[in-house]
């Protein structure tokens, strides 16, 4: 596993890279303020997840994650500037699976850009080129028509769905579950 991996696309100056503990800041400042929008697509998180000391402690734990093979956790960077996440999780290196999961988000004050397409992209080629995985899993929101756009459009087909999968806003909520071969 690269710890300095860094890939950019032809179409914008989004990149993403392997983040850093310099990276609690910026994060946390967009959580803060993105609170509310993401309130429906993701689980409630403790009052610490929104300040930087506890963006810094989860990221110690990615990384120690990272170091043990199981995470590739990246950020999304557009000018140099931190304006999301993309996270490969769950790797399973072994020959016979080679899988992950995959899971992104963009800040509201970059949506509808591109970026998150373009992140997704690079975090394939980051799976494919870097950590050899043969498949990745993703799973969205029933409602979450963008996060599915985005899927569709980087060849993830969907798969099934998990009923009362994920607990959001205070109810149980379905998931559609994604899937793309990345071959070998």
């Amino acid at each position: 596993m690269s710890d300095t991996s860094t890939s950019t696309s032809t179409s914008t100056s989004t990149t993403i890279r392997l983040i850093e503990p310099a990276d609690a800041a910026p994060i946390a400042a967009h959580r803060v303020r993105d609170a509310e929008a993401f309130r429906r697509w993701e689980p409630a998180q403790p009052p610490d997840y929104f300040t930087a000391r506890g963006q810094a402690e989860r990221i110690e734990g990615l990384l120690a994650g990272h170091r043990a093979g199981t995470v590739w956790p990246g950020v999304v960077l557009f000018d140099g500037e931190v304006i999301g996440q993309v996270t490969v999780g769950g790797i399973l290196p072994q020959p016979h699976l080679r899988r992950a999961s995959l899971g992104y988000w963009i800040a509201t004050v970059a949506q509808n850009r591109g970026h998150a397409g373009d992140a997704v992209g690079l975090a394939l080629r980051v799976m494919r080129e870097e950590l050899g995985l043969h498949r990745v899993e993703a799973s969205t929101n029933l409602e979450n028509l963008p996060s599915q756009r985005v899927l569709r459009r980087n060849g993830f087909t969907p798969y099934g769905v998990a009923h009362a999968a994920i607990l959001l806003d205070g109810a149980w909520r379905d998931g559609l579950l994604w899937e793309r071969v990345l071959g070998d």
